[in-house]
């Protein structure tokens, strides 16, 4: 799905568009909740610069596993801590799975006009495609990704611990799992089910 190809310049602004709009999602959703953490840290943006980790970029080019910065957020600012984190992980592929709506209606509508031209649609194509992936991939329940804060929210005080310790291991982890097609067998059919229900539900709107 990635790599360097002669698509790369159609590539990169969907990449960073999916990845841009899924970390400010985060963000976002954590000031308006009453944690000034993400404003401070200038991560409340759509300057894809403010979101990039270099090493998690090159990562994504090279073995299609890759990471943004984490936005920080302190819960203790929320009113209910938990149920707070809850809301904020599920900002980041929900604005995916938002933005692959958008995209895939654009592109409905634009056919329709018979606008749809080729570098147009090449980039909301991948935008499309990138969203879909990041929305399913990132509610993969292993950390850091963001499933994995939801079960924490979600889990007992010691169970949500041993989680969470296995953080600094998660992208080690993940990374196998993706390289052996584990990751891959488990997320294709979810992306194939989301990407049927958006189509649908677009071409009934047109």
């Amino acid at each position: 799905m990635f790599g360097f190809d002669a698509d790369m310049v159609f590539r990169i602004p969907a990449l960073l568009i999916a990845l841009t709009v899924h970390e400010y999602a985060h963000a976002r959703v954590a000031v308006w909740m009453g944690d000034p953490t993400p404003r401070f840290m200038g991560r409340l943006t759509l300057n894809p610069v403010a979101h990039l980790d270099p090493i998690g970029l090159i990562m994504l080019w090279l073995f299609k596993f890759g990471w943004a910065k984490p936005v920080p957020v302190n819960p203790s600012y929320f009113r209910n801590g938990r149920q707070g984190m809850i809301y904020v992980s599920l900002a980041g592929p929900g604005s995916n799975i938002a933005l692959a709506f958008l995209a895939a209606l654009v592109i409905g509508i634009l056919g329709k006009l018979q606008l749809l031209a080729g570098p147009v649609y090449e980039i909301l194509r991948l935008t499309y495609v990138y969203n879909i992936i990041f929305a399913i991939f990132n509610l993969v329940p292993i950390p850091p990704l963001d499933g994995s804060k939801v079960l924490m929210s979600l889990l007992p005080g010691r169970q949500a611990y041993v989680l969470q310790s296995m953080e600094q291991y998660g992208p080690f982890i993940l990374m196998g799992l993706v390289y052996i097609g584990f990751i891959g067998t488990i997320t294709r059919p979810l992306e194939i089910a989301l990407s049927t229900l958006i189509r649908t539900i677009v071409s009934f709107i047109l």
